[in-house]
């Protein structure tokens, strides 16, 4: 955990968030900054600064944030209309919060991700 880190104090339940899903390995709570109907940030337990630092020891992890986004998806009631799961890295990558985190986005149509 790093003290300074707000992601590390929600999964320590140091500050309220609203819960979606918690176990071993990973969080997802309500984004405070919604982008869609559905915007959950899924996040592991453990600190990582971005996904770039997380390698083969990780691998399960990262599996286990697949899961739980789908799970969530269907949960939620967008996975038939289909959903979104990104996450950013670095400040051009335009990541805001330094510990490593996936968006869930999903409840309206989210159009082309890049512009063409």
């Amino acid at each position: 955990m790093s003290e300074d880190c707000i992601f590390c104090k929600i999964v320590a339940g140091e500050l309220p968030s609203k819960q979606f899903h918690q176990d071993d390995l990973v969080t997802a709570f309500q984004d405070i900054s919604e982008q869609a109907p559905l915007h959950v940030l899924i996040v592991p337990n453990q600190h990582f600064k971005d996904v770039g630092e997380m390698g083969d020891a990780q691998a399960e992890i990262l599996g286990r944030i697949a899961q739980v986004a789908g799970q969530l998806a269907t949960q939620e009631g967008v996975a038939s209309n289909g959903w979104r799961l990104v996450t950013n890295v670095g400040r051009d990558g335009g990541q805001e919060v330094f510990h490593t985190h996936f968006h869930l986005l999903g409840g309206r149509p989210l159009g082309p991700l890049l512009a063409r």
